[in-house]
């Protein structure tokens, strides 16, 4: 039986550092990484427009091979369930601290169970999701209302810890909300600045940020359904689409580290106050946009276990779906009840199936389709080959420093709610 290494709860930029000037760093290294997620996710569109590939498994398959396209298959099921978990999490998180504003008490487990069955659940046996593509926006604008109301709680000092008078320093008063915050996500700076970045324990913002950009198994389907989908304007949407994430990751990263240094945690408006009716807004516009995408991942996730189960298209009656839907939702909303370090799952998720679908497989795919072409093949194709290999080098190389650094900086000791978690099944 493998046993978890459950992190302590200094995540993504607070791994590393407790100053300021440590944003530096952080948001290079989301500059970098997120490029390098675009390059990934471009050469996935492009393996397609070379082999005619329409989906993730089938561009390796007319690529790589067909014997081994189980590979990817299973790793982009694996990744979306990583992604539904990490839904469920947050939507545990967020639903009980909106009715704990509300002046409702409850728990993570009981919030969670609360929006899974009545809401969750229909959505994801709908037959047609494509009437959720309009909430798709909410989940936008959401991102840039939560990006403002940050920045107003820290520039507005809501959140700054207060400092007694000493000597002739006149006394700094406390924000007006942190008397309501819980005393290990109150506000808590040092000195590890931005030559903390040399830590092991940046890996884990890296991979964190590998989750963060993921989006590649459905790159197939972006070529595909883009409007006159030739590779220079696909080229171009995916340059602005990752430089718009980037902008927004950098804001958010930044500000919420400003405002709680090593304290901010995994999900950061977990830091803010109930009583912040301005956050508790973007807790209201996350949820909306969590539990409208939620069905969308799901669906990948069940579609990719039927597939790796062999189960024919033409043999997923409703019952088959309803089955599988109920069984997989359980076990997600399960585990998700008793986990709580999103940033472990994050880590985990990117440190593996991640950096394997964002920067290994595409890079193995383009260098094979490039092979195929042979004498066709152009003389610029064939000098960007060893730079996707460099691309897919650097994937193995952040995978492996990221588990190097979970048993270096983590507490080796497995929490109760674990056992809990085995409880269930052994």
């Amino acid at each position: 039986m493998h046993t978890f290494l459950i992190p302590q709860k200094q995540t993504g930029i607070a791994a590393f550092g407790n100053a300021p000037t440590a944003i530096i760093p952080a948001v290079a290294l989301i500059a970098i990484i997120g490029g390098f997620s675009a390059y990934g996710f471009s050469l996935i569109g492009r393996v397609c427009s070379y082999t005619g590939g329409q989906s993730y498994r089938e561009a390796w398959s007319k690529s790589v091979g067909d014997s081994s396209s189980w590979i990817p298959a299973a790793t982009c099921t694996f990744k979306t369930c990583f992604a539904v978990l990490s839904y469920s999490m947050i939507l545990a998180d967020t639903v009980r601290a909106l009715l704990m504003t509300a002046g409702v008490e409850t728990t993570r487990t009981l919030a969670l169970l609360g929006i899974t069955g009545p809401v969750l659940l229909p959505l994801c046996l709908l037959k047609n999701l494509s009437s959720l593509a309009p909430f798709s926006l909410v989940g936008i604008a959401g991102m840039f209302y939560t990006s403002i109301a940050m920045a107003l709680r820290y520039f507005g000092g809501a959140y700054k810890l207060g400092v007694p008078k000493a000597g002739k320093v006149a006394a700094v008063p406390a924000g007006k909300f942190v008397a309501d915050v819980a005393t290990q996500y109150q506000p808590n700076f040092g000195n590890l600045g931005a030559s903390a970045a040399l830590s092991p324990n940046t890996f884990i913002l890296i991979c964190m940020l590998s989750t963060a950009y993921m989006a590649h198994f459905n790159a197939p389907k972006f070529f595909i359904e883009l409007k006159d989908n030739t590779i220079k304007r696909y080229n171009t949407v995916v340059g602005t689409s990752f430089g718009l994430s980037v902008f927004i990751f950098a804001l958010v990263a930044s500000l919420g580290f400003l405002t709680f240094g090593s304290a901010s945690s995994g999900l950061i408006l977990n830091n803010y106050s109930g009583k912040d009716v301005l956050m508790s807004l973007s807790r209201i516009a996350v949820a909306i946009s969590i539990v409208f995408s939620f069905p969308l991942v799901f669906v990948g996730a069940r579609d990719g276990w039927l597939d790796l189960l062999k189960v024919p298209v033409d043999k997923r009656s409703d019952s088959v779906l309803t089955k599988t839907t109920l069984a997989i939702l359980s076990g997600v909303t399960l585990i998700a009840t008793q986990l709580k370090e999103l940033a472990f799952i994050m880590s985990l998720a990117g440190a593996t199936l991640g950096n394997a679908l964002i920067y290994v497989y595409p890079a193995l795919m383009f260098r094979s389709a490039v092979k195929n072409m042979g004498e066709k093949a152009s003389k610029g194709l064939k000098r960007e080959v060893p730079f996707a290999m460099f691309s897919a080098s650097l994937g193995v190389v952040m995978g492996w420093k990221v588990r190097v650094s979970i048993v270096l900086s983590f507490e080796c000791f497995v929490r109760y709610e674990v056992f809990v978690i085995y409880g269930y099944f052994i």
